[in-house]
């Protein structure tokens, strides 16, 4: 007998809103304050083990890696509280990602608006 199809991507989406909630208010980690992380999206596995959240961070290279090693600290003390908000039996075990998605976007945005804009002394077809 299968399981319904679709329980899983409802879990990981009620997954993505309990863990951005916990981030924004029980987390009293130093290297997460100062620095806006923003879930974006999770994956879990169809037997709900595993939970790959992805995350953007705000800042310089080193502020992202420490969010990172601190999210990756924190993500087995995350399993207790994701487990009862969501009733699970089993709550899954977390790992973070960094979500490079919206950096790509951004970039292949600038490149386009790059295009867009008339190069320099182009249009300058006056001749005295």
């Amino acid at each position: 007998m299968a399981g319904n199809p679709r329980r899983p991507d409802r879990v990981a989406e009620a997954i993505r809103e309990e863990v951005a909630r916990w981030l924004q208010r029980d987390v009293e980690d130093a290297r997460l304050s100062g620095t806006l992380v923003t879930v974006t999206g999770v994956e879990v596995t169809r037997d709900l083990r595993q939970a790959k959240v992805f995350v953007t961070i705000m800042g310089d290279e080193a502020q992202r890696a420490g969010v990172m090693e601190a999210l990756a600290e924190l993500a087995p003390s995350l399993r207790g509280p994701v487990g009862r908000a969501l009733r699970l039996r089993s709550a899954p075990e977390f790992v973070f990602r960094t979500d490079t998605s919206v950096a790509y976007a951004a970039r292949i945005e600038s490149l386009l608006s790059q295009l867009n804009k008339p190069a320099p002394g182009a249009g300058d077809d006056t001749d005295d």
